[in-house]
């Protein structure tokens, strides 16, 4: 079920009322009802992968309890940890890997007939999501981070929860576990300011990137055909079209969880104002970033070892973030790509200059401030040029097109008078975000003191997203991964 489908508006409409005044009596039932309308949002694809994530969950579940009972019991709770671990990667790595492996083994070795080793499987929606998420459980368990729940109906509404069961953010259970586990009321101005943030996440995915899209699906697979100011223009709008689209997502995740009383963390703080690309990595897929620091990078010896290693762990942890998107070479040299942007800044000692929010008690950033965004962006779209690439010769000839192919000519628009708009709310959208860059959602007409006046903010906003909706009925891009 698409956040930006009809069902969906029925769907939620109809869960919030049931889940305040028919199942808020007791705590249990209310938990019970958040898994069966997750099972029944997550099933609306294919039934058949909820046995996928049942599976996995109960499997966690258990895996926490034994961990627990065997924690003095020698290596019996790190095998169990380790057990559960490699049963959980293992799913993933079969339905998300196998194929692209047969194929590349079928290359080498069986001169491209991979039909008799294929399985082709279809590929969940949402399992690296959940499955990381489920992973964090045990592995906090197993280092005494976290006491495990023996109530399985919290558990499973932990990992099947369903505004951010498909595309995150990713969890912990030290953040959201709790939740489930305490009684809740329901809140009006978390409501609200649920609302505004699920308003904003619409905006964005169906005004920006639904109608970048467009474009964006024209160029790239007929680059060719387009001078060097096109592709370019194309490779931007898809930088606006993926942060729209995941950002976008997210907002609508964090917003709806705030109706049922639930807090999520922050997946996406502004990241096309960050000054370097350290920056926008703390920025950027938060949630991810900080599960590959905490479970994979730090264990590592993060950044307390000697340069040497810190560049070791930096490329890992960008290898294995560019493998975590998908079975394609394009996503490894992504990851590639950002773990050498960042070496010049660990060299230097400068990975982690930039902590604060940019021009902070400024209105507006200086000269040097905005070189610094100005060049942080235009790397990070190098970047997504070769994520969205179809293979690596095909982001290689992209990014020597735009320099060989008249840059400096006008870029071609099929629809000045559309893409005009389009370019507008880009920038209406950079402003709202740049105005609100330390808080964490915009939408926040705290100055306006008529509550009128903000209502029919809010009215235009919606008459917008239906306007310039394209009809694409454009599913998130990262349901894929």
């Amino acid at each position: 079920m698409l956040f930006n489908s009809i069902e969906f508006a029925i769907f939620l409409p109809i869960v919030f009322l049931l889940y305040w005044f028919v199942f808020n009596k007791k705590l249990t039932l209310q938990n019970l009802f958040i898994v069966a309308v997750s099972y029944l949002f997550y099933g609306w694809w294919d039934w058949r992968f909820l046995l996928l994530i049942a599976f996995t969950t109960f499997c966690s579940w258990g895996s926490g309890l034994l961990i627990h009972k065997y924690r003095h019991a020698g290596k019996t709770a790190k095998r169990i940890s380790a057990a559960n671990i490699i049963l959980n990667l293992g799913i993933l790595g079969v339905f998300k890997y196998y194929d692209f492996f047969a194929r590349q083994f079928a290359d080498v070795f069986l001169h491209g007939q991979a039909d008799s080793i294929l399985l082709h499987l279809i590929l969940p929606v949402g399992i690296s999501f959940y499955t990381f998420q489920a992973l964090s459980y045990s592995i906090d368990v197993y280092r005494g981070k976290l006491e495990p729940t023996r109530n399985i109906i919290q558990f499973f509404a932990f990992v099947s929860f369903f505004p951010q069961l498909v595309a995150g953010p990713i969890e912990r259970a030290t953040n959201l576990l709790p939740q489930f586990g305490a009684p809740r009321t329901f809140n009006y101005r978390d409501a609200a300011e649920g609302m505004r943030q699920i308003l904003w996440g619409l905006f964005k995915k169906i005004v920006i990137a639904d109608n970048c899209a467009i474009y964006v699906n024209t160029v790239f697979p007929n680059f060719e055909s387009y001078n060097g100011s096109t592709l370019l223009l194309a490779a931007i709008l898809f930088a606006f079209q993926i942060y729209g689209d995941f950002s976008g997502y997210s907002d609508i995740a964090i917003g709806t969880a705030k109706l049922f009383g639930i807090r999520l963390m922050r997946n996406f703080n502004v990241p096309y104002f960050s000054r370097d690309i350290a920056e926008f990595w703390r920025r950027w897929h938060i949630s991810l970033t900080t599960w590959f620091r905490d479970y994979v990078y730090i264990p590592l010896g993060g950044s307390r070892c000697s340069k040497a290693k810190i560049i070791r762990n930096t490329f890992v942890i960008f290898l294995l973030s560019g493998f975590w998107h998908g079975a394609n070479w394009t996503f490894i040299a992504w990851g590639a790509y950002h773990a050498l942007l960042f070496l010049p800044l660990i060299l230097l000692g400068k990975n982690r200059r930039y902590r604060d929010t940019v021009a902070e008690g400024r209105m507006l950033p200086n000269i040097k401030e905005c070189g610094q965004m100005l060049l942080t962006f235009l790397l990070a779209t190098i970047g997504w040029i070769i994520f969205r690439a179809d293979n690596i010769g095909h982001a290689w000839h992209y990014i020597t097109a735009i320099i060989g192919q008249n840059l400096l000519t006008i870029p071609s628009h099929p629809d000045p008078i559309h893409y005009m708009h389009l370019f507008t709310f880009i920038f209406l959208m950079l402003v709202e975000e740049w105005c609100h860059r330390s808080q964490g959602c915009p939408l926040q007409f705290s100055r306006i003191k008529s509550r009128a006046v903000r209502f029919t903010l809010y009215l235009i906003i919606l008459v917008t997203i239906t306007l310039f909706n394209p009809g694409t009925g454009n599913q998130f891009i990262y349901f894929q991964f």
